[in-house]
Formats: C-alpha cells, structure tokens, sequence
C-alpha cells in the first residue's frame, strides 16, 4: 500500500441509492395502461439504468426511462429488453407494483414486499444466479398509483438491502490513488478503462480485482473466484459506486458483502468503489476499503432482514408524487422546449445544476424599467417561473426602445402602468410563467409626506415588507438611490437574498447584499434575543465577516435626488449596451448563490480567486461587479458591512423592529435622522473637530518653527 492506515474501526456506512424517473416512462405507461394492462394489476418486470459516479459533487441516480417497461406490442410476456454494452446504462432488474386506485396504492402491505424482493436476492445468492448474473444483486422494487384523468402519479423506490448482523465493520477507507503504490493505481486504471470499454463488460456492475506482485492490475468476473485465489495476489471486490462521497460507499455494495460472506465464507473483505471523471477511471475519487464480516453460524439458514424504501423530497419515508398534466397542453409543450438547454447543462456541462430549486424559486423586481425588464427575461432563460414586479409608472413613448417588454401599443392613451404590462408581455412570450403585476410606489426617505398621505405611505409601507417575506429574492432595480433604502432595510431584516443593479452614463455596479444583522442558520427571533453581539464586529451568525449593502459604504442618509433637476439629470441616461450587460450579471449572480453550498452566506471571492470556483460548479461568487464600457473593463470587489450602514446595520434593523411603521415615518420625514441614530452624525462631528485640531497643530509647528530660525 501507499500509505499507512488507521486501525481504527466503525461501523460500515453506505451511502443511500437515488432514484430519477424521466418523463418519458411516465407517458409510456399511461399508453401500456391504457391499451394493453386496463384494470390488470399485476407485477411489471421493468429495468432500472445506472452508472458510475461520474462527477466528484454529483452521484448518479438508478432511472428509468420509457425503454424501462415492456413493449405494448410484445406478444410473449410483459418483459422489457434491455440493451447490452452500453457503458452509460448498467441494466438492474426491477418490479412494478401499479394500483388501480390510490386506496390500493395507500394500503399496499410495504414490508412484505421489501421482504418478498428481498427473498428474490437472497434466493440469486445462494443458488449461485448472483454470481452468474451479479445485476441482480441490485434489483429494485417501485410501487404507483396512475391518475390518467388528472395525468397525476404517485410512486415510491425501494432498493432492498440485506443486513448482516451484526453489522460489518469498517476498517479503513481511502481513495484508491492513497491505498495502492503508483504503479498499481496507474495498471488497475488503464485496466478499469479496458474493462469499461469492451461491450462484453461495460455493463457489468461487480467484478473482481487482482493485483500480482509486480503491480499489475487485472479486472475479472465474479465467478472466477476461485481461478484467482494465490497467495501472492492482491484480491479486492469491485462494484461500480453511483455515490460521490468521500467517505461513504454506495449502496449497492450492502448486497455484495452479503453474497462474499454468504459465498465464500471471508471474514475481511478488501473493496473497490470505482468511480469515473469525465468517463475514465478516476482513483483519486474511486474509494478502497477494509471491511470486517463477523456473523455467527448458521446465518444462511434464515433469510436476512432486509431495509431500502426511500425518502422523499422532505426527507421523510414517504411516497412522492409528479403531475404531468400541463405537459398534454401547448403551454407545457412550451416549458419542455423552454427547459432542454437547461437540461442539456447537467449532461456535461454542468451536471449539478438544480432545476427545482431555479423552478421554484419566488422572485420579486422592485423597478419594471431597463432593468427590470431585462433581469425578469434574463430569469426566465434560467428557468425561474414566479416573478413579481412593483413599478408605480406608466410606459413613455421613449421606453420601448430600451425597455425589451413594451411596444408602441403600450405607450397610447397615456400609457399603460408598466407593472401590469410587462406581465402581459412575459406570459405572452412564456405563457408558463407565473408573473404578478404590482402597481405601487415605494416610500423613500428625503420625500416627507403629508399627514393626510400618512396612511397611504404605512400601507405602501406594509405591502412592501410582505411582498419581500414572501418571495425568496428580491432585486433592486429602481432608478433613485433613495428608492433602494427601504426594501434594502427590509431585507435585511428578513434575511432575504438581495442583488442590486445601478447604472451610470458609462459605468455600472452589479452586487449581492451580505446576509442580515441578526441572520443565522436557526430561528431568526432567537438571534434577536441577543442582537447585542454579532453585528458590532461586522460579523454574522457564522463567525464570518458580513458582506455590506448598497449604503454601507455612504457616509450620508440616503436623500431627495430628484428635485431641482435638469431633464438629462431627471432620466435615467445610459449607454444602450449597460442595461443588458448589467442585467445578466445580476441574474448570474443570484444563480451562483443559489448552488453554493453557503448560499446566503457564501464568502465573496475575487477575479483570481480558486477557492470559490471550486466551491461553486458555476465559478467565482464575487461580492461586487463594477464594469466601464468606456473602458470595456470589469473588476470584482469585496465591501464588508458597516456598524453604521443606514439600512442593514444591527441599530436600524433593531429600531424598525423595536418601532415598526414609526420608525419609517420619522426616517422618511426627517433628513438627519438616519445619521443621528446609526451614529453618523457625531462621526461627521469628529472628523470636523479632527480637521481642526490638525490645521491648529500645524499652524503652532510652523509658529515655532519661525521662532528657531529667528
């Protein structure tokens, strides 16, 4: 071996096999019900397709896809025909339990089918099949329920696994590249790459490894056991590992330790969790272990206790459930074809990328102007579906060059309110997408109101922070400075995702805000309990520094910017191309937040930072973007957040949830207020008495130096 390993023992954890199921076997047995199985509820022999780990963040799932069921016009039985020699696609041996009613579905007796399929394994073990035939030591068990008037299915996975009692113990465990020499990591590679690449073997999931004496590596059956017994041979049993850990194998090798006890009676079992990168063997990721088999005699006279159902999207031992209702109409036919680039992503490029979690996610723009028109398409290209947009203005005739949802038909009859018609434009060029129209102004402080509008402003006020509670990011896209304070404050109290986007003439600032004061990965209002402490070191909850906000680098309150302007001072005047460029690094932006694991929390990296792309599949997750077109120039910047920031600082968020709509009221009407409580105030103050202290100063040091020289 390479190096030394530990003697320390554990107990031998597997890591759990995931199941995919593509849309294809969905439809297709909607067909087989609906023309050839009617109310037979019979068993349905289907094949299961997996492979290696093929990606060191990404396992692989056991799928099935239409191919997985039998043909409808098969003739003989209802057994499906999987392929051979596909290297991509190991073919494992299943069954289908589809109910008739979704009673039948509930009251399906699980354990006895857990333990019936579980008997099937146990049968192929000691009758010598599994060894002959070694896919069957992964067969698998799916139980459904078919809604064909809805187009609605419930299923659930179960992958059996036989336990051994007691349990085996782990020994060691290290990737292949640190338990074996040099050269016989490089032979059993160039011979895993061989046994991968012959149609003979490729699919075939479990295999014998023998290292001779001078390092070289072969790959062999499991049924020639006997043919490599020498005592000069290294002996390891192989199996090809779905799982990306680093310290757990997968699941299939449960089965395999039961077959080697069961079989060949070993008590120490040496294995190989090979696993692949970019199609070739990898053995830095491919795992070698230790394990300890210890049963008592006479275990093989009873069939095993068996475990496998699998959790569900909450984590729960459940059923889960997919609609494919929408898919029947055009507007689904439309997701379909909006989503395959995406899809197309996760083949090679980039195989970690979250779907769901893009699907899912609820975004609010605060601005529909050049901006925010081009942040909610650039959203929908990524496959975000709930979009909400506030704006309180109408569509001018100059807006449709520049902002992409408007045409001239917008802009007659005064206009339309920019809200509503830029929804109409989303759903008319995504008719899938949930988007929301909101027409509604947002309270900015340096704008004081009348008394009579005080009610109005509390409720605009109140709308606003339940509009960001909820939707799961927010962009600020409006085209004043002061129009950011609020929601920026809002945020940060709710600890929501928070990108801006500002453009000047020539230049542009593209951020992420840090997480809130008070933010934590456990209850919010526990952390208020002791607000006390995180914040004044510029620290959130984690110990890590606080990324700042848009204000946290201003010395002053945000104030009225739009009176007593001129027209060129009144509209937002950018270059054409600023827009665009600055959307999409907004939305890029927020989708590198969303796959890194710290998310929220994530530590801002820079233009030559590693450490961040190798956190993130999608690259570097900077803090600031500021880009010059002038210059066709753009840098990466880190601003942490400030004891005296006027909107996410520790004192403003604890007065807005000390005081609430007060404490709005008072910063909207009163121009210094937001200096005086964060503190600003007196700093201005001492950097004033400072000045003046050093002009005194140097003005004695010249007087004495006047009275030297005379």
């Amino acid at each position: 071996m390479a190096e030394s390993k530990s003697n320390h023992q554990s107990l031998l954890q597997f890591a759990p096999m995931q199941s995919s199921v593509d849309e294809g076997f969905w439809h297709k047995l909607s067909s087989l019900k609906l023309n050839k199985l009617g109310i037979d509820d019979s068993p349905i022999p289907i094949t299961g397709f997996y492979a290696p780990c093929s990606h060191p963040r990404v396992s692989n799932y056991l799928t099935l896809l239409a191919e997985s069921l039998p043909s409808e016009s098969s003739e003989a039985s209802l057994i499906p025909e999987p392929s051979h020699g596909n290297r991509n696609r190991c073919s494992v041996p299943g069954i289908l339990y589809n109910t008739n009613t979704v009673e039948s579905f509930s009251a399906l007796d699980i354990q006895n089918l857990l333990k019936e399929e579980a008997r099937k394994i146990w049968d192929d073990i000691q009758s010598g099949r599994a060894v002959e035939d070694c896919s069957v030591l992964s067969r698998f068990l799916v139980i459904s329920f078919a809604d064909l008037k809805k187009w609605s299915f419930h299923y659930w996975f179960a992958f059996p696994a036989l336990m051994l009692d007691p349990p085996a113990t782990l020994v060691n465990l290290s990737p292949a590249s640190q338990w074996l020499s040099i050269e016989e990591a490089g032979s059993l590679s160039a011979a895993c790459n061989e046994w991968r690449g012959s149609k003979s073997t490729a699919d075939i999931p479990f295999f014998l490894v023998t290292i001779d004496p001078n390092s070289r590596a072969t790959v062999r059956l499991l049924k020639d056991w006997e043919a490599c017994q020498s005592d000069d041979h290294k002996i390891l049993f192989g199996f090809y590992d779905p799982c990306h850990l680093p310290n757990n194998p997968g699941w299939p090798l449960r089965n395999l330790l039961a077959l080697i006890s069961a079989k060949w009676n070993l008590k120490s079992v040496q294995f190989f969790c090979y696993r692949e990168n970019r199609g070739f063997a990898d053995m830095s990721l491919s795992l070698v272990g230790e394990a300890l088999i210890t049963v008592p005699q006479g275990w093989k006279d009873a069939i095993p206790n068996a475990v496998g159902w699998e959790l569900n999207n909450k984590g729960k031992k459940g059923p889960r459930r997919i609609s494919l209702a929408q898919s029947m109409d055009p507007t689904r036919l439309a997701v379909s074809a909006a989503d395959l680039n995406l899809k197309l992503m996760r083949w090679r490029a980039l195989p970690s990328l979250d779907l769901s979690a893009l699907s899912s996610l609820r975004c609010l723009l605060l601005g529909a102007g050049t901006l925010g028109c081009q942040v909610a398409r650039m959203l929908m290209a990524w496959g975000v579906r709930k979009i909400t947009l506030v704006d309180n203005g109408k569509v001018a005739m100059s807006n449709p060059l520049r902002q992409s949802l408007y045409t001239l038909d917008n802009c007659l009859n005064g206009g339309e309110f920019k809200a509503t018609a830029a929804v109409e434009s989303l759903k008319r060029i995504f008719p899938a997408v949930e988007a929301e129209g909101i027409v509604m102004a947002i309270p900015m402080p340096g704008h004081p109101i009348d008394s009579k509008d005080q009610d109005s402003v509390i409720n605009d006020c109140r709308r606003l922070h339940d509009l960001i509670d909820s939707h799961d990011a927010v962009f600020l896209l409006t085209d004043t400075r002061e129009s950011r304070w609020l929601p920026t404050l809002l945020c940060a109290n709710a600890n929501k995702i928070t990108m801006t986007a500002a453009l000047g003439f020539e230049s542009f600032l593209v951020m992420r805000h840090g997480a809130g004061p008070f933010s934590s990965a456990g209850d919010l209002s526990a952390e208020t309990a002791n607000s006390s402490s995180s914040d004044s070191c510029g620290k959130d909850a984690n110990g890590k520094h606080r990324l700042g906000c848009y204000f946290c680098n201003d010395v002053v309150a945000p104030t009225d910017s739009t009176s007593n302007r001129t027209l060129d001072q009144q509209c937002t005047v950018t270059r054409p191309g600023l827009a665009p460029i600055a959307s999409a690094l907004a939305v890029e932006l927020l989708v590198g937040i969303l796959h890194h694991p710290q998310g929220i929390f994530a530590e801002a990296d820079i233009n030559n930072s590693v450490s961040g792309a190798s956190e993130n599949p999608l690259g570097i997750l900077p803090h600031q973007i500021r880009g010059s077109l002038s210059q066709f120039s753009q840098m990466s910047l880190i601003g942490y957040s400030s004891s005296s920031c006027t909107a996410c600082c520790h004192t403003v968020v604890s007065e807005y949830r000390n005081r609430g709509m007060e404490f709005i009221l008072e910063a909207i009407n009163h121009p210094t207020y937001l200096e005086d409580v964060t503190g600003l105030t007196e700093l201005m103050k001492s950097a004033t008495k400072f000045s003046l202290d050093w002009d005194k100063e140097i003005d004695n040091e010249d007087e004495d130096e006047d009275c030297f020289e005379i």
